[in-house]
């Protein structure tokens, strides 16, 4: 049973399927290709990261430095956005602009994990300057750069609680008591972290009634999306988009 709907991002009739990094599992993460890919397998709900290049752009990437997944290298924040947009992703798909992705998928929410301080203000600035309120969740897990994003947007912005917010809440599903911040929207979390366990019915239980919706990360096993949804989660990000699509329309709740 999920909680009740404390803001429009949320609203969504069943669970939530977000596309985390636009379906990872290809190789091709936070790329045009992966969010369309994703849009075209009927997703409405995609998870990103961004960072800010030295000339302000919002880049939709999840790593500081290009080194990992494209054929370039160095930090975001230390290259302007000419650099930037040269690196490819697995050789072939560029670095994309958030704004761009925005733009080009319309129907899309987003779940933005906000890498770098330097990305916040851009980012809020992007959000308003779009009037995509409703659009976009932003996350982090520096619980303070969450509740700044909070203080300067007030309640037209989605947030999710850092890690922090997490710890508060999970101490008090397990009686101890604690006052989380009270302006969150979502808990997003991993099932289990260094091997303790996470999410299980009281975190659930305590999270609806704070009215807070539970969203996990990430999973790619049908077995474990499944339990997960019996324990009454209220979203999965995973890497795995024809897994997870499979599994809730085979519980008859994918739309």
């Amino acid at each position: 049973m999920t909680t009740r709907v404390r803001h429009p991002y949320l609203d969504h009739p069943g669970p939530l399927a977000f596309a985390h990094r636009g379906g990872a599992a290809d190789g091709l993460e936070n790329t045009a290709a992966a969010f369309r890919r994703a849009v075209d397998a009927g997703y409405r709900y995609i998870e990103t990261d961004v960072h800010a290049t030295s000339d302000g752009k919002l880049a939709a990437f999840h790593d500081a430095t290009l080194d990992r997944v494209t054929d370039a290298t160095g930090r975001i924040a230390d290259l302007p956005w000419s650099e930037v947009s040269h690196a490819r992703v697995a050789g072939s798909e560029p670095v994309p602009l958030f704004e761009e992705m925005l733009a080009a998928f319309p129907a899309v929410r987003w779940n933005v994990d906000v890498k770098a301080e330097s990305a916040l203000l851009p980012l809020l600035e992007l959000i308003e300057r779009t009037r995509t309120w409703d659009r976009v969740c932003v996350g982090s897990f520096s619980e303070g750069r969450v509740s700044r994003a909070q203080r300067l947007a007030g309640p037209r912005l989605a947030t999710s609680f850092g890690t922090r917010g997490v710890l508060g809440l999970r101490l008090r599903s397990l009686g101890v008591p604690t006052t989380p911040r009270v302006s969150a929207v979502c808990a997003q979390v991993p099932e289990s972290q260094s091997g303790v366990r996470v999410v299980d019915h009281r975190f659930v239980r305590t999270a609806h009634a704070r009215g807070l919706q539970v969203h996990v990360w990430t999973i790619n096993d049908a077995d474990r999306m499944h339990a997960l949804l019996d324990l009454g989660v209220d979203g999965i990000m995973t890497d795995h988009i024809e897994t997870l699509r499979d599994v809730l329309e085979d519980r008859g709740t994918w739309v």
